[in-house]
């Protein structure tokens, strides 16, 4: 049966490896007859694996494509290679890929022979990607598949944790998913010592072994864990909160509005509400400036207070630089010994 189990391994990694083959071509390869090659693709069959067979004397097996996706054979640089690439995804937090990847990286870690778990992390450790723009937090996908693993297997977890104020903190929790974002990652648990649901972020986790032991899962805090963990960071755990009217459709303040920055809610064909947070009222004012959208403040009456006070500051500000003229352009003058210009003498911006 060991045999038996070997070769059509065997034989799978020809069809995948090639187009197609020969019954004798296989036959040769595997050193066996052509009738136990049937046999043996007849049981792949079975598996699910789409072989097709074309008669004749120019005919031959090919491996085609099915309804669903069995198993794959990948050997050692394959193997390297999708690790790799599975770490990357998952580390740089592309929305709607990374938790996929974390998912995948983790069971294919699960089965990875030390040998190759030592070139996937050299690769990683030496390895610097230059990336679009600055991301707000670096994740290291060994912990995100460490948490992932603990979430599957309904495990309890301990890690130091150390919050927005840098304040350290040693947590056991019962880990139920974790949440993605474009910038984030974050871990939705249950916090045995607080008894109640709590929300980490994963780049301030540092898990600290062993975990366990196991834990009957509990109802989530949510349906909707995403926004659950939005209102969360992006609201609830701000001093100052509003809610405004975004006179825009839903689909376009979601081109500018990231889960971290606030929740959506759907109003109507041409506007949508925004529910966010800040550190103060005046830091909100600003928050909700940069957006860049037109807006309506429904609550609360303090924001509409600071909105006003802003708009009569930049209106006097602007009044003023239009009565002042245009501003006067002062040349520099060089130094006696023609180096450069005098000190303290006024200069356009300087070119690195």
């Amino acid at each position: 049966m060991l045999e038996t189990s070997a070769r059509l391994l065997r034989l799978l990694s020809l069809l995948q490896a090639h187009r197609e083959w020969t019954g004798p071509d296989l036959a040769d390869r595997l050193g066996v007859t052509p009738r136990t090659v049937r046999r043996d693709v007849d049981r792949l069959r079975e598996l699910g694996y789409p072989v097709h067979a074309s008669p004749g004397t120019g005919g031959g097996y090919q491996l085609g494509v099915g309804a669903q996706l069995p198993p794959l054979l990948l050997d050692d640089d394959e193997a390297v290679a999708v690790a790799v690439g599975l770490r990357t995804a998952a580390g740089q937090g592309i929305e709607g890929i990374g938790e996929t990847s974390v998912r995948a990286l983790t069971k294919l870690e699960q089965v990875l022979p030390d040998r190759l778990r030592r070139r996937v992390g050299a690769l990683n450790a030496f390895t610097v990607p230059m990336l679009r723009g600055r991301r707000a937090s670096a994740v290291d996908p060994g912990v995100l598949t460490e948490l992932a693993a603990a979430c599957r297997d309904s495990e309890r977890l301990r890690f130091a944790y150390s919050d927005h104020t840098g304040a350290a903190s040693r947590r056991t929790v019962e880990p139920h998913r974790l949440v993605c974002t474009e910038r984030r990652w974050y871990l939705v648990a249950w916090d045995t010592d607080r008894a109640d649901w709590r929300t980490f972020r994963v780049d301030r986790i540092t898990p600290t072994p062993p975990h366990g032991p196991r834990f009957a899962p509990r109802e989530a805090p949510a349906e909707d864990l995403a926004a659950y963990v939005s209102r969360g960071v992006s609201t609830a755990a701000y001093r100052a909160t509003g809610l405004v009217r975004l006179l825009v459709p839903l689909e376009v303040a979601r081109e500018v509005v990231g889960p971290s920055d606030g929740v959506l809610e759907a109003e109507g064909e041409h506007s949508c509400l925004l529910r966010t947070g800040a550190a103060g009222i005046d830091v909100l004012v600003i928050h909700i400036l940069l957006m860049g959208l037109e807006f309506e403040v429904l609550e609360p009456p303090e924001l509409t207070e600071r909105l006003s006070w802003a708009r009569d500051l930049l209106s006097r500000a602007l009044e003023r630089g239009e009565s002042a003229g245009p501003p006067r352009t002062v040349r520099a003058r060089r130094s006696p010994d023609g180096a450069g210009r005098t000190p303290g003498t006024p200069s356009g911006p300087s070119a690195g």
